[in-house]
């Protein structure tokens, strides 16, 4: 019987389980044995397996997380004893000690990376995309994203009544790392009034003035989403200026100061949208409250949405390996599932653009995004 590996990596996203239960659904029947490496790319290293049968697979579909859990581990560094390792022979050795016909990836942009990275080593690799920030390149969407914008979504409705009660700005932190498709989507869902993204800098000053017009004809509060990678025109621009001086940076003690000052530019630290809160309420005079929804996009059931696009994924995958293409990444392209060469994807981010069509709605409604 051949066997085929599969594994889960990066952040956990709703929709996983429908994926690996699509891809054994497949290959069991077909004379497979599907192997699941525990903790992404941890377990391929330390050979830490679940047999994936038909049985294991039957009723995961509408379950929240990963049955084969994940982590951030990348070959190159996988933590031993709390001491980072270049596992890379390690993962070689174990895939060839299995016999694996392909291994199966199931991840983000940098589990993508990671897939490429063994690819290159002589491993057989399929790719499905998943991530709730939306980022990966060649895709229109990815599992996980629906249904994070669900949460996010129904968070803004949640706060509305809210904020009408008490007259407030009500500020929403939303996941997205460094794009802002998760908070464009659920602030144009939730009827947000202020959209700030990575991917239009801002000024505090701008965004004030939209705030103070809104109170002064009468619109007594206002539904403010912020990306976690947003950041103000002059933060962007010393975030660029300190990537440069590193990238010229002779010294291994100055790219580790620069790369300690660039810290603070990451997506991901509360204490920014807490600090942009105080801001505005200073300019603006009225009252601020900050929600940082965490990992509440990431948890739940998938929608049914991810369930469908989880299963395509998954049985278009499947096929890719009874087929014997590998070096292939599963993607949506005008609705049909395609499959694309890894290296196309890998290394790409997706961001928001001026022309999409939710950007071009947003413009239309008078949306700010705190750039004109």
């Amino acid at each position: 019987m051949k066997e085929i590996g599969i594994l889960t990596a990066g952040g956990d996203s709703p929709g996983l389980n429908a994926a690996i239960r699509a891809v054994g659904k497949v290959l069991c029947p077909a004379g497979y044995r599907l192997t699941g490496f525990m903790d992404g790319f941890a377990g391929l290293a330390l050979d830490r397996t679940m047999d994936l049968d038909g049985d294991s697979c039957e009723d995961v579909l509408n379950v929240g997380g990963t049955i084969l859990r994940t982590s951030r581990a990348r070959p190159d560094r996988v933590t031993v004893d709390g001491v980072d390792r270049d596992m890379t022979e390690e993962i070689v050795e174990n895939y060839r000690k299995h016999d694996l016909a392909c291994l199966v990836c199931i991840g983000g942009g940098g589990t993508l990376e990671s897939a490429l990275a063994l690819q290159q080593e002589g491993l057989r690799i399929l790719f499905i995309p998943k991530t709730i920030d939306n980022d990966i390149a060649g895709t229109e969407t990815s599992i996980g994203f629906d249904s994070a914008l669900g949460v996010a979504t129904r968070a803004i409705d949640s706060l509305r009544a809210t904020a009408g009660s008490h007259k407030r700005i009500m500020l929403v932190e939303v996941m997205g790392h460094h794009t802002g498709w998760l908070t464009l989507g659920s602030g144009l869902a939730g009827g947000a009034d202020v959209i700030l993204i990575p991917e239009l800098p801002f000024t505090l000053e701008k965004v004030a003035e939209t705030l103070r017009r809104r109170a002064a004809q009468g619109r007594e509060f206002s539904i403010m989403p912020v990306a976690e990678g947003a950041m103000t025109a002059e933060d962007h621009r010393r975030c660029e200026e300190l990537r440069t001086l590193r990238g010229k940076a002779s010294d291994a003690e100055a790219r580790a100061r620069l790369k300690h000052e660039l810290k603070r530019f990451q997506p991901g630290d509360p204490a920014r949208i807490f600090g942009l809160a105080e801001q505005l309420e200073k300019l603006t005079g009225l009252e601020t409250r900050v929600t940082v929804l965490g990992h509440l996009q990431r948890g739940g059931a998938p929608s049914a949405t991810d369930r469908l696009l989880a299963t395509r994924l998954g049985t278009a995958c499947a096929e890719l390996a009874l087929k014997k293409r590998f070096g292939r990444m599963c993607a949506v392209r005008a609705g049909a599932i395609v499959d694309i060469p890894l290296t196309e994807a890998a290394g790409a981010r997706k961001p928001v653009t001026a022309d999409h069509p939710w950007m071009r709605a947003a413009r239309e409604l008078w949306i700010s995004f705190g750039d004109e």
